[in-house]
């Protein structure tokens, strides 16, 4: 099965944490649901919606990736490893 192509992010999107485009992502959902946004500008939040998604799952893809697993053993040693949290 081919993998989805990735939508190219906007810088505006790109340089925004991820509280920032969370943030903006809900306020999109909002005002979808709200149902008092015409067609065309439907589409248009809803476009930017996709990315802010894309831009969030990145972000986590990233946060994820630098977790770390700390374990102690019976020894009382500390040894860290990456986290298979996927």
């Amino acid at each position: 099965m081919a993998k989805a192509r990735q939508p190219e992010i906007p810088d505006d999107i790109a340089k925004m944490t991820f509280e920032k485009a969370l943030t903006e992502l809900e306020s999109i959902v909002q005002k979808l649901e709200g149902g008092d946004v015409d067609l065309e500008k439907s589409i248009d939040i809803y476009e930017r919606g996709t990315l802010l998604k894309a831009h969030c799952e990145a972000k986590l893809a990233a946060a994820q990736a630098k977790v770390e697993k700390i374990t102690l053993s019976a020894d009382g040693s500390v040894s860290a490893s990456s986290a298979d949290i996927s």
